[in-house]
């Protein structure tokens, strides 16, 4: 097991820059999940670290030594990629004893370690089959069973349950964190799906564009976002933006919303004062708002625009303007839509950005 680090590691393909200046220190036996959308350089960085990709500038750090020239084989990883990788003619037990067999480990050794393996995993019975005779998790736990005989210092997976059906998707979030936190090792692992970042990973590292957005634990991603597309990235339901400006002075301070007066409480009114920013992107989670079809004192007038049964709540989706933001409801919410309702929040539970940049307001 050790600590890995990128130091100022940047990926230009000469046409695009595909990372862009990535610093971050991943603790030894420590679970960091990279997150972002198709094409923000989360597995350029995975396999930047793997060697698989040569890095234009910067450093990539095992323990207290520099690996950027050392080739895969000698950088002492295990890396379970999203297409299984299997060998068709080999039973599972051969395909998982593979690496074991060709660093001439003896067969005894060999027997035990994917013996262990495959019974953490719940293939032991399986070790006679072929992959065409196994399911796609079964497979896929094949392909993580012949990283794991290996022993090594890191874990790299590159979105390796994204081709799973949703049941056992959740099933395999469970066992691969278990896994990982019984074995001990350093495990980096790539994915587009926030829910499995959220869930698994001891820190988060999120990126969109090439740069590193936010690195931190889930409940800090989720609760301090430093920014906007942080915001409406991690969280499902998603985060609305509203735009607003701010009005009057300290004591007086409120927020306009597509005519709408919202008072704000004494924290914001500082906070938003202090900072002294008229236009403002602000955030509220579909948890934080309430939608009635009855008018009360504060709400603001909307129309119901869509609404979604998730399964004990309704998401309903109002439009305010041009402006479209989430709640959830009960299910006893009757609201059609294009009927009229009104939307509430307390501004308390409101997260504030600058409109310009997207930056939130310093606390």
């Amino acid at each position: 097991m050790v600590a890995v680090s990128f130091n100022n590691v940047w990926k230009d393909y000469g046409d695009s820059v595909a990372v862009r200046d990535l610093n971050m220190n991943i603790k030894d036996g420590e679970f960091v999940s990279l997150l972002g959308p198709s094409g923000c350089g989360k597995s350029t960085s995975l396999r930047m670290l793997a060697g698989l990709e040569h890095i234009t500038s910067g450093e990539i750090v095992f323990g207290d030594k520099v690996v950027n020239q050392l080739p895969p084989k000698d950088r002492d990883i295990a890396m379970v990629f999203e297409n299984y990788a299997l060998y068709p003619h080999k039973t599972i037990f051969d395909n998982i004893a593979n690496p074991l067999k060709r660093a001439k480990i003896s067969p005894a050794e060999i027997t035990r370690r994917v013996n262990e393996a495959a019974k953490l995993l719940e293939i032991d019975h399986l070790l006679e089959r072929r992959p065409q005779e196994l399911s796609g998790g079964q497979k896929q736990r094949t392909a993580i069973g012949r990283a794991i005989v290996r022993q090594p210092q890191v874990y790299l997976f590159d979105e390796p349950i994204a081709h799973l059906d949703a049941k056992l998707r959740a099933r395999m979030r469970s066992e691969l964190k278990h896994m990982q936190f019984n074995l001990g090792v350093t495990t980096i692992y790539v994915t587009h799906d926030q829910l499995e970042a959220l869930t698994m990973a001891d820190r988060i590292a999120v990126m969109n564009d090439g740069v590193l957005q936010q690195f931190g634990t889930p409940q800090e991603i989720y609760e301090n976002p430093v920014n906007s597309w942080v915001a409406t990235f991690v969280g499902e339901p998603q985060m609305s933006l509203m735009e607003m400006s701010m009005t009057g002075e300290k004591g007086d301070a409120a927020l306009n919303f597509v005519g709408n007066t919202i008072s704000l409480d004494d924290a914001s009114s500082s906070r938003l004062t202090k900072a002294g920013i008229a236009d403002l992107l602000v955030g509220v989670r579909p948890d934080k708002a309430s939608v009635t079809l009855q008018d009360t004192p504060g709400a603001i007038k909307a129309e119901v625009y869509s609404r979604q049964l998730l399964g004990a709540d309704v998401l309903v989706e109002v439009a305010i303007g041009k402006t479209r933001v989430r709640a959830k409801a009960d299910t006893s919410f009757m609201g059609n839509v294009g009927e009229p309702c009104y939307l509430s929040f307390s501004s308390e539970n409101l997260y504030y950005f600058n409109a310009e940049d997207g930056k939130v307001v310093e606390r």
